[in-house]
């Protein structure tokens, strides 16, 4: 019982989800989890917080969503329950989000809504979005507890492109304006046209307006409503039909894929009066007339020249295509094999592409989604469908904007090639689209990407006979194109694409070649005036930029590598420098993990430092056949004979009959300073040492201060005799030196040694120096 005010009134029951705490009480107060607000009086039942909302309902449209909810089943005995959005952007794999930008914008408003709808826009394309709807009335602020919540989650599709900014007017006429404009700052894809949208304005006075994100105001000029479209497959147009000496106000919108942007804001241009288009006509008579008699010296200079050229030109068409048509008939391929004809070899380049590559109409290619960047633009997932022909997935490249005339050719250069080719391990052409923009290269669709990245993704799910098939598949297309005497230039797991059934076809021709000297991929290093990647490049092609297919062999030796490592970088993180000195010094990569002995025998034979010992591809997909049909071969794994953290595997022999001393031995091999130690532990002929056994080699042979004396064990360069290897073994602390001289006699120099006691540092479990006989240093590098 309670009373709330002084008087001669008697005491009352509490209100419900209350009680008092004495006799005679004043007020009641609230049981657990039920609350008054600050406005509700004392006499009033305490109540709690509501439920969530139900049955969240989503409409995503582009980059805007609209969402819609039925109201809390629990309201918490308040009816002034009201619901605040939250809204989250997240990664693709929706493992963190944070809150959204300021820029997001929801209609009505974003907190405290009464209603049970709410508009957002200004999201992010292909991104995804957590929502929050919270259920509040006005004893939220009351409890401890978060407000309830219902949550949906959405993934924006493509957005609409962005506003355009401004127009400027390029000429005008008493009939006519021209104008242009800048691409929207965000086209977010392919603009596929614009439209143009103006009117007469009946006033002379014009205000123009100043475009925003927003696009433009809502109209104010009931004249606008009889306003005219006009269309442009470019940012220029030219608007016909006008009335002399009047003000219009044009607007203009992008379109892509998405639909259309908004408006950009009202400008204003004038078509010019007769009096001004008489003026303009005077003053530039002088300049007509000086143009015109320009003109005809012009032409009949063009006349003369082209006389005289016609016939040499006449003789050259019939040289090149005499060329040509040897080329077909004869060459190194196999009878009736078709010879690779290389574009540039063509007086006009588009010639090419007319003659290898099919003519697409755009009408016929549906974009889709961005999945990926090429060098020359983006490249989109989308669909073909062709007159009688069913609709297909294709890859489709494109030409970037504002590309100059060398970089189209060299764009469509790549079709030329391809359309050359016709085999189940080589990416097949679709067709080019040349008469419309944006200028495109449409390609047969492959389901899961690059190799590397998929072999990445799918670390050990697939058998040794899986892999050794996927090589087998690379091997067949460059066999094929070896055939046809063309050269790739930039074989990679990284250009080799992988569809849905496991099928690898070899891509990207043609490019490699063109990689301007400011290209910042890291991947590709300039070497005599060009780009090359060096870690898969062999090394004839890397000093003398001399590649043949046998170079192309060499780089199918690291794709191996990188298919049986799984998609691991080929020479870790070493540098490019530092992969040509090794390679030079005979050093090569070791097998990845359990990598079968005869495929690391394979590779070993594509990296030979002769280009003509080499395996040709023909026999290399004869191995590998031979591989599959006895998979008993490939159960031998292959084991490093020297030292297990020893990254590289060095391959010169040196040839130890050739010298008639321990002295001479030791000078030729550049470790003469070793000889003392030699001749005081006995070895005094090169029989005795043939003869030593690596417990001979320990300390009292090399003294280990004396080659370190120079360096700390944390630098990164060691002063250190040349050819000798040195390997961490941290879990010990200590250095190991490998110097096993009867293993040097075969190529490799090893002994285990510790480091003196006052040297020992902690460093990482696995790592490798080495000592380089140009350089005198060791280069450090973790595995």
């Amino acid at each position: 019982m309670f009373k709330a005010h002084q008087g001669t009134g008697v005491c009352t029951q509490c209100p419900p989800n209350s009680r008092s705490t004495s006799e005679a009480a004043a007020i009641c107060t609230c049981r657990n989890g039920y609350y008054r607000s600050d406005f509700d009086p004392s006499e009033v039942a305490c109540t709690s917080v509501p439920s969530g909302p139900r049955n969240v309902i989503s409409i995503v449209n582009e980059t805007s969503i609209i969402l819609e909810w039925h109201p809390p089943r629990d309201t918490g005995g308040r009816d002034d329950v009201t619901y605040n959005i939250v809204c989250k952007k997240c990664r693709s794999d929706r493992r963190s989000c944070s809150r959204c930008d300021d820029n997001v914008e929801f209609v009505p408003r974003q907190l405290g809504l009464t209603g049970t709808r709410v508009f957002i826009s200004n999201l992010w394309a292909h991104t995804p979005y957590t929502f929050e709807i919270q259920a509040v009335n006005g004893v939220s602020n009351k409890s401890p507890f978060p407000p309830q919540h219902a949550s949906v989650n959405i993934t924006t599709n493509q957005a609409a492109p962005s506003t355009v900014l401004i127009m400027h007017q390029v000429s005008a006429t008493m009939r006519s304006i021209t104008l242009s404009w800048a691409q929207p700052e965000q086209p977010n894809g392919i603009i596929l046209d614009y439209e143009i949208r103006y009117y007469e304005k009946l006033s002379r006075i014009c205000i123009p307006e100043i475009s925003s994100a927003m696009g433009s105001r809502p109209a104010t000029d009931h004249s606008e409503y009889n306003s005219s479209m006009a269309k442009s497959q470019t940012n220029t147009a030219r608007i016909d039909g006008l009335r002399p000496g009047m003000v219009y106000v044009v607007q203009v919108r992008a379109r892509t894929v998405a639909g259309y942007g908004k408006y950009s804001g009202k400008m204003c241009f004038q078509t010019l009066t007769d009096d001004d288009y008489k003026s303009e006509l005077r003053e530039q008579l002088p300049l007509i007339a000086g143009s015109a008699a320009a003109g005809v010296v012009f032409i009949v200079s063009l006349v003369a020249i082209s006389i005289v050229c016609s016939r040499k030109r006449a003789y050259s068409k019939e040289a090149v295509y005499s060329d040509k048509l040897q080329h077909y008939s004869t060459g190194r391929g196999s009878p009736g094999m078709k010879i690779y004809i290389d574009p540039f070899t063509y007086e006009d380049p588009n010639e090419a592409v007319r003659e290898f590559a099919k003519e697409i109409d755009v009408s016929f290619v549906k974009i889709e989604e961005v999945i990926g960047a090429g060098e020359f633009g983006e490249v989109y997932k989308g669909r073909l469908k062709l007159p009688g022909k069913r609709e297909i997935y294709v890859a489709i490249k494109t030409l970037k904007a504002g590309y100059s005339e060398k970089q189209r050719r060299d764009f469509l250069s790549e079709a030329s090639i391809m359309g050359q080719f016709d085999h189940p391990n080589i990416i097949r052409l679709e067709g080019v689209v040349t008469k419309s923009r944006p200028v495109m290269i449409i390609t047969e669709f492959m389901e899961n990407g690059a190799l590397d990245s998929f072999l990445r993704q799918n670390d050990g799910q697939f058998t040794v006979i899986q892999l050794v098939g996927m090589l087998r598949g690379i091997a067949a297309g460059m066999k094929y194109l070896a055939e046809m005497n063309y050269v790739h230039r930039d074989l990679a797991a990284r250009n080799i694409l992988v569809n849905s059934n496991l099928v690898c076809k070899v891509s990207d021709f043609g490019l490699s070649r063109y990689l301007q000297d400011d290209t910042s991929d890291p991947t590709y290093t300039s070497s005599l005036g060009g780009k090359i990647p060096v870690r898969w490049t062999a090394p004839e092609a890397i000093a003398y930029r001399k590649f043949t297919s046998a170079s192309d062999v060499w780089s199918y030796g690291i794709v191996m590598w990188e298919v049986m490592s799984f998609g691991e970088r080929p020479y870790w993180d070493m540098s490019n420098q530092d992969v040509i000195n090794a390679i030079e010094q005979d050093y090569r990569l070791p097998p990845p993990m359990d990598c079968p002995a005869a495929l690391h025998q394979l590779m070993l034979d594509c990296w030979q430092k002769d280009r003509n010992t080499r395996p040709r591809f023909a026999e290399i997909v004869n191995t590998l056949d031979k591989m599959i049909r006895n998979p008993a071969s490939l159960k031998t794994v292959a084991t490093i004979t020297a030292v297990p953290s020893q990254p590289l595997l060095d391959r010169s022999i040196p040839d130890f009959t050739a010298f008639t001393s321990v002295e001479d031995w030791l000078s030729a091999i550049k470790m003469n300073q070793y000889r003392d130690s030699f001749l005081t532990a006995g070895f005094t002929s090169l029989q005795l040492v043939a003869q030593m056994t690596s417990e001979d080699l320990f300390m009292p042979l090399f003294d280990v201060r004396s080659i370190w004396k120079d360096a700390s064990p944390d630098s990164q360069a060691y002063h250190c005799s040349p050819l000798i290897h040195f390997h961490w073994q941290g879990s010990h602390n200590a250095l190991q030196m490998s110097c096993d001289l009867l293993e040097m006699l075969s190529g490799s120099c090893v002994k285990d040694m510790l480091w003196p006691e006052e040297q020992r540092q902690q460093e990482p479990t696995s790592s490798h120096m080495h000592c380089s006989s140009q350089k005198r240093s060791c280069h450090v590098h973790s595995l």
